[in-house]
């Protein structure tokens, strides 16, 4: 998630540079084409043109209204998680009756899961979304996406984690131990009948914020928007420099008669920022779709771990509380 109020362009331009790039070369052909050459017959009336990127303007604005809420619903369930860890912790300092060491077993085991969750939820997908070179080099930099199933050995014994080697699903795994505890507890006479109720209720809800993270995971973006919101908006693109020649077809005839050439260069600028803001505003809903991948827009898993690690571990009494994790060139994870 980026955090500081206004975007860098140094992102900005990591994102943007080959369109530009692209837009520049491709917008001069056509004009210099138009004007050098005399080819005149490859301008198209700007009418229908606009009328397309209304179209393409109402589709991206409906496919980022969209790709928002699969963000805010991310960020909410996450909320969650943050919420009912505490009460875990809380239940647990309050309700079980036994040693110190049993009841930080049962609070680290919750910081192994909230972590394992994190980790299955960053693991790419078929339709996990490709930035360019130097988009994904800041990523890798940065160490955050598809992390390795590693350090919950700190949380777990090392029969547990041994035995969560071979697990499909290690987040549902490390819930179902925490039900198998609290049976042994309920056995032993450590907790109540009523205790391992409430205890039940917040592994009940753990598995609700889970499963519905996994849907967001699991389910793509409709591909029907996402797609044609991307093919609408190329073809928008693509046209525009013939329709711009139409426009500017009065100052055209006065390159000829005059020496006003600042005009092309004005009509290749106008070519380039019309394309660039309109496939920078299909970015923008695409880099939303998938909340649980580790870039710029996503939910920042990693942030919320450690928070609700420190937290948990400072209700134990414990000392040497982890920091806080720090944003990277402004993301934070």
């Amino acid at each position: 998630m980026y955090v500081k109020r206004n975007i860098s362009w140094g992102i900005i331009i990591r994102y943007a540079w080959k369109n530009l790039l692209f837009f520049t070369i491709y917008g001069s052909a056509i004009f210099c084409a138009y004007y050098f050459l005399g080819w005149t017959h490859i301008s198209i009336p700007f009418q229908p043109l606009s009328v397309i990127g209304i179209a393409v303007a109402f589709y991206i604005g409906f496919k980022n209204s969209q790709s928002y809420d699969r963000f805010w619903e991310g960020r909410k369930i996450w909320g969650g998680i943050v919420n009912y860890s505490r009460t875990w912790a809380n239940n647990v300092l309050s309700f079980v009756d036994d040693t110190p060491e049993t009841k930080r077993i049962l609070i680290y085991r919750h910081i192994a899961w909230i972590n394992a969750l994190r980790i299955q939820l960053r693991q790419p997908s078929s339709f996990s979304i490709k930035e360019n070179r130097s988009v994904e080099k800041l990523f890798d930099r940065h160490g955050e996406r598809n992390p390795v199933c590693a350090g919950l050995d700190s949380f777990l014994s090392p029969e547990e984690d041994e035995d969560l080697e071979n697990r499909k699903n290690i987040a549902t795994h490390l819930i179902k131990n925490q039900g198998q505890h609290l049976k042994q507890l309920l056995k032993d006479g450590k907790i109540t009948e009523f205790d391992k109720q409430v205890f039940h209720s917040n592994l009940e809800e753990m598995y609700n914020l889970q499963g519905k993270c996994e849907r967001i995971k699991n389910t793509p973006f409709p591909r029907q928007y996402a797609y044609f919101s991307t093919l609408f908006t190329w073809i928008f693109v693509l046209l525009l420099p013939f329709g711009l020649l139409s426009v500017f077809k009065t100052q055209l005839s006065e390159i000829i008669e005059t020496t006003q050439w600042w005009l092309l260069p004005l009509m290749i600028f106008f070519s380039v920022l019309i394309s660039w803001i309109f496939t920078t505003m299909e970015k923008v809903g695409s880099n939303s779709e998938d909340p649980f991948e580790g870039r710029i827009n996503d939910v920042p898993m990693t942030a919320l771990c450690k928070t609700i690690e420190i937290d948990l571990r400072d209700m134990l009494d414990e000392d040497n509380l982890p920091e806080k994790v720090k944003a990277q060139d402004n993301i934070l994870y």
